[in-house]
């Protein structure tokens, strides 16, 4: 099993595994740090597939977002919040079936319930700055979550990061300033609600690279939704209020997108190198910025664009240049296994 000092030894973040389905683990957005980079040279039919399940993916995710927005149109977004893990539990009973009851063991449960009740705090963040916010400005807020990961394995795991990762993760913050604009006349306490999301995402990330060391992906996915349930239904308790007529529509659709989401999320990153796939992923802000102006009469300021760019740009670097590490990595580890057999 790897050790945490491995990846302190050389010098980089180990990527993280393609089952940081990260709204699955909180968050409303699927991370370019979410995955594992593919370790094999991508054919150009797998480049054209994983592009296309990003694309799918990217747009469900788009989509949940306004499911999120008009059901709260009737209800509070902690009520959202735990109807979309109800729905998704369901959606994610399927694992259960394929697998059978080996999909249940674990050695880390306590670990679980740390990671998903960080988790479900960054959700119920999340879901509040979609309900509060322009979409388009909650959604690029929300993306600078993989600056947290990076600070996280600082100082969580003592990973070394160099200057050109801490240069990237400060000008994804400037970008991150440019569009909450602290002391302006727009900020507000939901713009707060938004990068908190985006922080607690990032612990959430560090969880699972603990979990995936041991754990199955799907095991993670199945005890996330599971315990999820219960724990988004005590804060929706204190608003509740049934849903009616079309809302229904909506919580369920928020439940099966996201699910679905993640998953074509997962096996796009499969097929192709994650640093690829980054820039697609923001494709995300658009999706929801024009049904936002579609629906909403909402427009995308330019301290949002600028910002959003900043972020993606940021993000990409990262993405990219953990890719070269984890080929760097693995690349030195066969040569170590070579000679050893020698």
């Amino acid at each position: 099993m790897a050790d945490p000092k491995t990846s302190i030894q050389s010098g980089h973040i180990r990527p993280l595994p393609a089952i940081l389905l990260s709204h699955l683990q909180g968050s409303v957005v699927a991370h370019p740090m979410s995955a594992s980079p593919a370790t094999t040279t991508p054919q150009a039919h797998d480049i054209r597939r994983a592009i296309l399940l990003a694309l799918a993916s990217t747009t469900m995710f788009g989509v949940m977002a306004l499911m999120i927005r008009l059901a709260s149109s009737q209800l509070h977004a902690f009520e959202i919040a735990f109807f979309r893990c109800s729905f998704g539990f369901l959606f994610a009973l399927p694992l259960l079936y394929k697998h059978g009851p080996s999909l249940l063991k674990t050695q880390k449960f306590s670990l679980y319930l740390w990671r998903c009740a960080v988790g479900v705090g960054s959700m119920l963040c999340g879901f509040w700055a979609i309900v509060h916010l322009p979409l388009a400005e909650a959604i690029s807020i929300t993306y600078s979550s993989p600056l947290f990961v990076v600070i996280g394995a600082v100082f969580i795991l003592g990973e070394v990061v160099r200057i050109r990762r801490w240069s990237a993760v400060v000008i994804g913050f400037i970008g991150v300033l440019l569009i909450v604009r602290p002391g302006g006349a727009s900020f507000n306490v939901h713009m707060i609600a938004a990068v908190a999301a985006a922080a607690m995402s990032g612990y959430v990330a560090i969880a699972i690279k603990f979990l995936s060391r041991t754990d199955k992906a799907d095991t993670i996915v199945f005890y996330t939704t599971l315990l999820w349930v219960p724990m988004t239904l005590v804060p929706a308790l204190f608003v509740w209020e049934w849903p009616h007529g079309i809302v229904w529509l909506w919580v369920v659709l928020a439940g099966f997108l996201g699910t679905v989401g993640h998953l074509l999320w997962t096996r796009s990153v499969k097929l192709a190198d994650v640093s690829m796939l980054t820039p697609i992923s923001f494709a995300q802000v658009l999706v929801v910025g024009f049904f936002g102006w579609l629906l909403f009469d909402e427009t995308i300021d330019r301290w949002t664009f600028i910002g959003a760019s900043i972020i993606l740009g940021s993000n990409y670097y990262i993405a990219r240049r953990e890719a070269t590490l984890a080929r760097k990595a693995a690349q030195t580890a066969s040569a170590g296994d070579a000679n050893g057999s020698q």
